[in-house]
């Protein structure tokens, strides 16, 4: 990806560990859209989601609950 976005031209390149050069580059990244892209947002977890996961976690549902609190 670096080759073809010619990333070398405007001084970033990767470390031998794959990271990102320099290191403000890291705070950067690349982002390729389309034109029909669009976001979306999964919502909340409902109270079934919460019930099956308790269940198969072998959690109760309060303990669920609680772990699961700021998504549900």
């Amino acid at each position: 990806m670096f080759e073809v976005l010619k990333a070398a031209e405007i001084g970033m390149g990767l470390a031998g560990s794959l990271g990102m050069t320099p290191a403000a580059s890291v705070s950067s990244g690349f982002y390729l859209a389309h034109p029909q892209a669009n976001y979306f947002n999964v919502g909340r977890i409902g109270d079934d989601q919460i019930a099956d996961w308790a269940r198969r976690t072998g959690l109760d549902e309060a303990e669920a609950r609680r772990a699961l609190a700021t998504v549900a």
